[in-house]
């Protein structure tokens, strides 16, 4: 079911008209090219979906402006100098109401180059950035570790200088787009915090390098299946010499930028647990709507109305809270460029975002998966595939549990 009224929340004063046409654009491109894409294989989808998005143009929303030439492909209103929030949140959101593989096809391409963007050398963003755009290269971010997912400060991967290089030793797992990246950010520990005490030492010493698929000394260890196929899997590093010149910012300020890279994303995963959110909505009301039961419609009973205006709150209620992240963000960044308030960090609005967003989201879906009864469980239905999808959302990019934190944290500081 296609509501008249589906981008009308756009219309809310977070926003301005270049956003609304980005959305309509991808809104009406989606329906027209999503629809006919075989997910059984899901590398294979992966990459498809990454070259229609980068030949498309919309990829260019997650490079800064200087490197979207030959992926804007004449349409208006081009990428931004920096990279922008709201026009994140806006793709994300209307890929996911879509297709959820999509939404992270779109996604990892933004936060898996989001350091080369912050912090790679000119040269380094040259080389990148624009085959980003243009959908030619595939991008992962390489964070997590087996004893190190939400404690950034438990890495144990290292990387030792050895004049003109480093050398990198460990392993990266839960890593999007593994196993089909053509470059990788990965965070080590370079140790330069190493003379404070161990209960203080924490993140301090961790760098941040761009590592090309094929390195020697790199190779996919393991490849994970989860219950929302996406490219997944653990990585290996055995003695892999990386030249100095792959170094993102300087060293020991890994921490610092791997925070910024999730600044930016956090209100985007929250938009697209709208996206998911809006469709088992729509899904919801097609299905009660046409429901026959006991005479009436599923939709004549005050239970399902109770049901799908509880549905309704949840999703604006979330969707207030993540556009307020990204327009704090966006306007953050202008104040930082001498514009009006100093250019403070968002992270706590951007984590009330993305807990409130998924938490919500996974009700949502819920209630809608009960509203369709068996029809709901059935496997390739929407909803049993939105079920799948809104679960990993609770935990990539920090758990609820690690944003709960974070917000607390953020209240007891100020």
């Amino acid at each position: 079911m296609v509501r008249p009224d589906r981008l009308a929340h756009l219309a809310l004063p977070f926003f301005e008209d270049g956003h609304r046409a980005l959305a309509g654009e991808l809104d009406g491109w989606a329906a027209r090219h999503l629809t006919g894409i075989d997910h059984h294989d899901t590398d294979r989808a992966c990459r498809t979906l990454v070259r229609m998005l980068g030949d498309a143009g919309f990829l260019r929303h997650c490079v800064p402006a200087a490197y979207a030439q030959g992926a804007a492909h004449g349409r208006a209103g081009g990428a931004s100098t920096a990279l922008e929030s709201r026009a994140l949140v806006v793709c994300r959101e209307t890929l996911a109401r879509h297709d959820g593989l999509a939404d992270f096809a779109f996604a990892m391409q933004g936060l898996g180059s989001g350091p080369v963007t912050l912090a790679g050398s000119a040269a380094l963003q040259a080389e990148v950035l624009p085959r980003v755009a243009r959908g030619e290269w595939i991008a992962a971010f390489a964070l997590s570790e087996p004893e190190a997912g939400s404690d950034v400060a438990a890495i144990a991967c290292t990387a030792r200088d050895d004049g003109d290089a480093y050398v990198l030793d460990g392993e990266k797992t839960w890593i999007s787009n593994g196993g089909i990246a053509d470059f990788y950010c990965v965070f080590a520990r370079t140790g330069e915090g190493d003379a404070v005490s161990a209960p203080r030492r924490g993140t301090r010493g961790l760098s941040a390098f761009l590592v090309h698929a094929g390195t020697p000394g790199f190779e996919i260890a393991e490849r994970i299946e989860v219950i929302a196929p996406h490219p997944l899997a653990r990585l290996r590093f055995t003695a892999c010499r990386v030249p100095k010149s792959q170094l993102l910012g300087a060293p020991g300020e890994g921490f610092k930028l791997a925070m910024r890279t999730l600044d930016i994303f956090r209100a985007s995963v929250a938009a697209a647990a709208l996206g998911f959110a809006r469709r088992a909505l729509d899904e919801a009301l097609a299905h009660a709507q046409g429901r026959r039961m006991f005479g009436q419609h599923l939709a004549d009973f005050q239970l399902s109305q109770a049901t799908l205006g509880d549905m309704a709150a949840d999703i604006d209620a979330a969707a207030l809270l993540t556009y307020r992240a990204a327009w704090l963000r966006d306007r953050s960044e202008a104040d930082a460029s001498g514009d009006v308030n100093g250019g403070r960090r968002t992270t706590r609005e951007a984590a009330m975002a993305k807990l409130v967003a998924t938490e919500n989201a996974q009700r949502v879906i819920d209630r809608a998966l009960q509203l369709h009864g068996g029809h709901g469980v059935r496997v390739g239905s929407v909803v049993e595939s939105l079920y799948r999808e809104i679960r990993a959302l609770r935990i990539y990019e920090g758990a609820s549990e690690v944003q709960r934190l974070i917000i607390g944290r953020d209240l007891l500081s100020a």
